[in-house]
């Protein structure tokens, strides 16, 4: 079993077009485990002998906590682009969390803050590390950015966890980043 070929087809299942797998995914990203599998199955005709078992595993494997399993459904953490917001649980972020960027939209960032450019919410990380892992997605040199999330949440703004390393926000205004 390719589980890198797997998750992120999983990923593209539950984060991006569950319409394209007839999948019903409910307002918290929630959706029947065996109904993905099934829909995996009819997806990719190599996969038809794949079990909840494969994804269980895919998940064990990953070096990222990317889904959740719990009562026989299954959803993504973050990075969702679906239309509406999946609900959250507001909850109060460390201190400091860091978003890696391409050094060309910095001055865009320090004038309007960080947005979700096309998903539901900024991402950020919880150290510096995977910031850089994450910006280098975009720039081979990425830019760093520290948000002073204290701060921002003793101001109003809201916070979710995604997984440990992942905090998730609807925006960050631009006087709560500064250079990490």
């Amino acid at each position: 079993m390719d589980h890198e070929r797997l998750s992120r087809t999983v990923a593209h299942a539950l984060r991006h077009e569950p319409w394209l797998y007839e999948l019903e995914v409910d307002g918290e990203g929630w959706a029947p485990l065996d109904q993905l599998v099934d829909a995996l199955r009819r997806h990719r005709p190599a996969w038809s002998g794949l079990e909840v078992g494969d994804v269980e595993e895919m998940i064990r494997r990953s070096e990222k906590e990317r889904y959740e399993i719990r009562g026989g459904r299954i959803r993504a953490l973050y990075g969702h682009s679906l239309p509406g917001r999946l609900q959250r649980e507001p909850a109060e972020p460390p201190g400091s969390l860091f978003h890696g960027t391409d050094p060309e939209v910095l001055s865009a960032i320090r004038s309007e803050g960080l947005r979700p450019m096309g998903r539901q919410y900024v991402h950020l990380s919880v150290d510096r590390e995977t910031a850089e892992e994450v910006g280098r997605r975009k720039a081979r040199e990425p830019a760093i950015l520290r948000v002073d999330a204290g701060a921002a949440h003793a101001d109003g703004i809201t916070f979710y966890a995604g997984n440990e390393k992942v905090w998730l926000s609807e925006r960050v205004p631009a006087e709560y980043l500064g250079t990490a």
